[in-house]
C-alpha cells in the first residue's frame, strides 16, 4: 500500500494527465512522416518517450521549483513541498525516466538517438530558464516542440531537406501555441515573481501586456497549422480541424481578462487538451480518408 500511495503522490506531483498536451502533436508528427499509420514498434516506442520524456522534464521542474514553490500560495501544498513524497522518490522517477527514454531513442532510430543529449538539457534545463531571461516561456514551447520533431526523426531518420519542412513548422507551432499558453499561466503569479526575481514576462510588463503578447501567438500559431497543412499536402478535414483550433483559441482568450483570472486553470487545461485531441483527429482522418 505504501507503493501505492508513494506511486499516486508521484503521479500527482509531475501532473501525468497533462501529457495530453503533447502526446497528440508527437503523433501528429508520426502520422505525417509516415504518411499514414506507422508500424507497431514505432507507435509503442513514440508513446514510451513521449511519457518519460514529460515525466523527467517534471521530474525536474519539481526538484528545481521547490524552495519557490513552497513560498508561492498557489503551489504551496504541492507533494514536494508539504512532505508527501521525498526528493529521493521523484530523483530515482527522473533517472529511470532518462534511461528509458534513452532506450526508446535507440529502438526508435539513430537519429532520435543523436538528438538525445540536447533533449536531455532542454527536458532538465528549462525550469532554470526564468530565473535568467523572459523568453523562458518559449523556451518551455520549444522543449514541448521535441514531441512532433522527434516524432518525426524516429519515422524519416532525418530532419533536413525540404520534405522535412512539415516537422520544423510543427516545431514552430507548438513553440508559439505553448508559449502563449504559459504566458496566461504565468499571469496568475506576477506579485510572486516579482518578489522573488523571477523573469517571467507577466511580471516585468504587466497582465495587460502578457495576454496581448499571448493572442499574438496563438494567431501565429493559426497561421502555422495552415502552413503544415499545405505543406503536407493534406485535404480539407484538416483545415476544418484548424479552424474549430482557432475558435477555441479565441474563446480560451475571451474568458481571460486583466481583472479576471478566475478561469486560468480552464483555458490552460481545458481548452488546451481539446485543441491538442482535434488537431491530431483531424489530422489523422486528413492522412487516412481517400480524397
Amino acid at each position: 500500500m505504501a507503493v501505492l500511495r508513494r506511486a499516486r503522490s508521484f503521479l500527482e506531483l509531475i501532473k501525468f494527465e497533462h501529457t495530453l498536451f503533447a502526446l497528440p502533436f508527437a503523433y501528429l508528427g508520426m502520422l505525417l512522416a509516415a504518411q499514414g499509420l506507422p508500424t507497431w514498434h514505432q507507435f509503442a516506442w513514440i508513446t514510451v518517450a513521449m511519457a518519460a520524456a514529460r515525466t523527467l522534464a517534471m521530474s525536474a521542474n519539481r526538484l528545481a521549483d521547490v524552495a519557490l514553490d513552497a513560498r508561492n500560495p498557489r503551489t504551496a501544498d504541492r507533494p514536494l513541498v508539504v512532505g508527501t513524497i521525498a526528493p529521493s522518490t521523484v530523483w530515482g522517477g527522473g533517472l529511470v525516466s532518462v534511461v528509458v527514454l534513452g532506450l526508446a531513442a535507440y529502438l526508435l532510430s539513430p537519429m532520435a538517438f543523436r538528438l538525445l543529449p540536447g533533449a536531455l538539457i532542454l527536458l532538465i534545463g528549462y525550469p532554470f530558464a526564468k530565473r535568467f531571461t523572459v523568453l523562458s516561456h518559449f523556451i518551455l514551447g520549444a522543449t514541448d516542440a521535441l514531441a512532433p520533431l522527434g516524432a518525426w526523426a524516429a519515422i524519416r531518420n532525418s530532419l533536413s531537406g525540404v520534405e522535412s519542412l512539415p516537422a520544423w513548422l510543427l516545431f514552430a507551432t507548438v513553440t508559439l501555441w505553448i508559449g502563449g499558453f504559459d504566458l496566461i499561466y504565468a499571469c496568475q503569479d506576477v506579485e510572486v515573481d516579482r518578489r522573488d526575481g523571477l523573469h517571467a514576462i507577466p511580471a516585468r510588463w504587466g497582465v495587460r501586456a502578457a495576454l496581448r503578447l499571448s493572442a499574438a501567438c496563438h494567431v501565429l500559431t493559426t497561421l502555422l497549422l495552415v502552413l503544415v497543412g499545405l505543406s503536407a499536402g493534406l485535404g480539407w478535414v484538416y483545415f476544418v480541424g484548424v479552424g474549430i483550433a482557432a475558435v477555441l483559441l479565441a474563446y480560451e482568450h475571451a474568458i481571460v481578462h486583466p481583472d479576471d483570472l478566475r478561469r486560468v486553470d480552464l483555458a490552460f487545461f481545458n481548452v488546451n487538451g481539446v485543441i491538442s485531441l482535434v488537431l491530431f483527429a483531424a489530422t489523422m482522418a486528413a492522412i487516412l480518408i481517400p480524397r
